[in-house]
């Protein structure tokens, strides 16, 4: 089983490397970051852990036992022990219950070591598989999306409360 871990900076090249293997296939289901994305990534890393340093967020990667990156999940907008949840899991590893069980694993953490209360995801009405892991992980739909949140996309909210330990 893949082990959840904290971004560090010695992550950059295999976030890398899983971000351009799987670009075509997150294409598929939400909105290309672009070229300069990836012209830029070192920067956008450091960026990343200057943000979780600041404690605005908290970004993991799921590691297979290979040291490949094969998932993301991140924390981002950290304020009034609310965060917005977004994650990616490679298309290799879809559909195999790895992005749920990984999810509902990061809430556990984001309640008792980021001492969050709710946790929030917006995924886009096409994303139907993204709909099935947020309400396999306890999430529940709050209300539609507005498109800028979902890459331009009609989509939902939805929302878990968390249970601090």
């Amino acid at each position: 089983m893949p082990d959840l871990k904290r971004l560090h900076a010695d992550h950059a090249p295999a976030v890398l490397a899983f971000e351009l293997a799987n670009r075509a296939y997150f294409a598929t289901t939400i909105s290309d970051r672009g070229d300069e994305y990836y012209d830029q990534f070192t920067d956008r890393h450091s960026a990343l852990l200057a943000e979780q340093e600041a404690g605005i967020a908290a970004f993991y990667v799921l590691v297979a036992e290979d040291g490949t990156v094969v998932g993301r999940f991140n924390l981002y907008r950290i304020e009034d022990g609310t965060a917005e949840l977004g994650y990616r899991v490679a298309q290799h590893v879809a559909g195999h219950g790895v992005a749920t069980a990984t999810v509902r694993e990061l809430c556990g953490l984001a309640a008792a070591r980021h001492g969050l209360r709710t946790l929030r995801a917006a995924t886009s009405r096409e994303n139907v598989a993204s709909q099935r892991v947020l309400a396999k992980a306890g999430f529940v739909p709050v209300g539609p999306a507005d498109p800028a949140d979902v890459g331009g996309k009609s989509g939902t909210w939805y929302q878990r409360d968390l249970v601090l330990r």
